[in-house]
């Protein structure tokens, strides 16, 4: 065929000016990869009867092939599912002090484990002990890389080849299929469960402690709850029980915040203080749940059982870098003016938006989103919605908030899916839910600044009948552009 004879070659494209920029920014071996890639495209097409692409054409395919090849996997996104810590999208946004501090850590060496006071080497978990000692009144603390490495690693030191004794209604199993059974039985302990699903007795946790036992433990059920005719053995009674035996008495929190959520209308969360108050002689909680900081696992307590788990060969396997402890000492000292956190906390900043505000932004937002909506068979609108506050944290309360909403009109088979792969493919992407067949974007993590980019983006590309009632994505290339396709490629792939 002759106008496949008359596509240019490899090195002719890569002599275009548009080209040369791309080899500059990106490098010669990217650029070339695409230009093969695109090249390969361009002869099934022809062979499929499509007419040959002019040079510059091709030119600009190339870029934006090269653009999403490049694009980076840890991307960016709006987060308007309704649930502010969520796992799956980094669960707590880092507030501007906290991101400053990791750059500072990153831009320059800095004194992680060496003592500028002695000139000798120091402890990288100094770094934070002093705050973590003084916000839970603990008397040490050390911090891992999550709080399942941080219960792996307090079973595995305190209670190897010993029975732990734990209430059956607190063995949960957290995101991942990560269970608490598990967990023990990795770390070497042998689990003894004790009362029943809904109703645990000190009588029951009398009964089960022995001579074998290495510790009581109690697991904050923070990822479900248990209602109705229920009963659970206060922390205290629980902490003399296991010092009357001696044996050490632990408390899982979980998620973990460091104050009462009740001062800003907030329901209560057990806080590491009231737990060590109470007699717990370890505390393990999250950095990057209620306490709005970075992954990590911490461990708050008594010295010598915080010195035993820090000798456990293990600690160097799951300890954290610089980066983490910059943020996490970052993140801890705004506790140390509690006023202000709703205002320099951004986790806490967010779960306290009043409905009236949001519902102001959603307003400012809708003819944008009606806008967007213009070309598809659903009705643009703003409601009432629940958001919550996610990653296991008080899963049965829900803060009221407001939502950008699309319903579809009659029976309109696929369209709001269709609608959630736009939103998705967005240059930032937006993510959503589907309920109750609507499409809903809760504005409770939309920040006042990034309005207008949000907004400015909602372009959709217009849907075609399909099959069956249903509808498709148009195959614009805005879309084409918006897929990462590695060479060699052919155009089977694209479909």
């Amino acid at each position: 065929m002759n106008e496949l004879k008359n596509l240019p070659s490899v090195d002719r494209l890569l002599s275009e000016a548009a080209l040369h920029s791309l080899v500059a920014e990106h490098g010669r071996t990217v650029v070339t990869d695409a230009v093969r890639a695109e090249l390969t495209f361009v002869r099934e097409s022809v062979k499929a009867g499509a007419a040959p692409p002019a040079n510059d054409a091709i030119a600009a395919a190339v870029g934006r092939r090269v653009a999403a090849h490049m694009r980076p996997r840890l991307q960016p996104v709006f987060n308007l599912t309704g649930t502010v810590l969520h796992t799956n999208l980094g669960r707590a946004v880092l507030p501007e002090s906290v991101v400053e501090a990791v750059a500072r850590a990153a831009r320059a060496p800095c004194a992680l484990e060496y003592d500028l006071e002695t000139g000798g080497r120091g402890d990288r978990d100094d770094v934070v002990d002093g705050l973590l000692r003084e916000l839970t009144g603990a008397e040490a603390a050390t911090v891992v890389n999550n709080n399942a490495a941080a219960v792996f690693l307090l079973l595995n030191t305190l209670a190897q080849r010993k029975e732990v004794v734990v209430s059956r209604g607190e063995l949960v199993e957290i995101g991942g299929a990560f269970r608490v059974p598990d967990i023990m039985r990795r770390a070497g302990a042998k689990l003894v469960e004790v009362g029943t699903t809904n109703r645990s007795h000190l009588r029951d946790f009398d009964e089960a402690v022995n001579a074998k036992t290495g510790l009581v433990m109690k697991v904050h059920t923070s990822n479900y709850a248990v209602q109705g005719f229920t009963a659970a053995v206060p922390e205290a009674e629980l902490a003399t029980l296991a010092h009357a035996h001696g044996v050490p008495f632990v408390v899982d929190l979980g998620s973990g915040t460091l104050v009462n959520l009740e001062q800003w209308g907030l329901p209560h969360e057990p806080t590491p203080r009231e737990s060590i108050e109470a007699g717990a002689d370890l505390v393990t909680f999250s950095g990057d749940k209620l306490l709005g900081g970075p992954q990590a696992g911490l461990l708050a307590g008594r010295r010598e059982l915080i010195a035993k788990i820090k000798k456990n060969p293990l600690k160097r396997a799951l300890r954290v870098g610089k980066l983490t402890l910059a943020a996490l000492e970052a993140t801890l000292a705004l506790y140390r003016d509690p006023e202000r956190l709703p205002q320099r906390l951004e986790a806490l900043r967010l779960l306290t938006r009043s409905e009236a505000e949001i519902r102001a932004q959603a307003e400012r937002l809708l003819p944008a989103w009606q806008a967007a909506l213009a070309g598809w068979p659903l009705d643009a609108a703003i409601a009432p919605t629940l958001s919550q506050i996610g990653s296991g944290s008080l899963p049965v309360d829900r803060l009221p908030s407001v939502a950008l909403v699309a319903r579809p009109r009659g029976k309109r088979s696929g369209v709001l899916h269709k609608l959630e792969e736009a939103l998705r493919r967005l240059p930032m992407p937006v993510i959503g839910h589907i309920a109750d067949d609507a499409l809903r974007l809760d504005l409770r993590c939309l920040n006042r600044a990034e309005e207008g980019a949000f907004a400015s983006q909602l372009h959709f590309p217009p849907l075609e009948k399909g099959g069956l009632g249903g509808f498709k994505l148009a195959a614009s290339d805005a879309i084409r552009q918006q897929i990462p396709l590695d060479p060699p490629f052919s155009k089977g792939e694209v479909e």
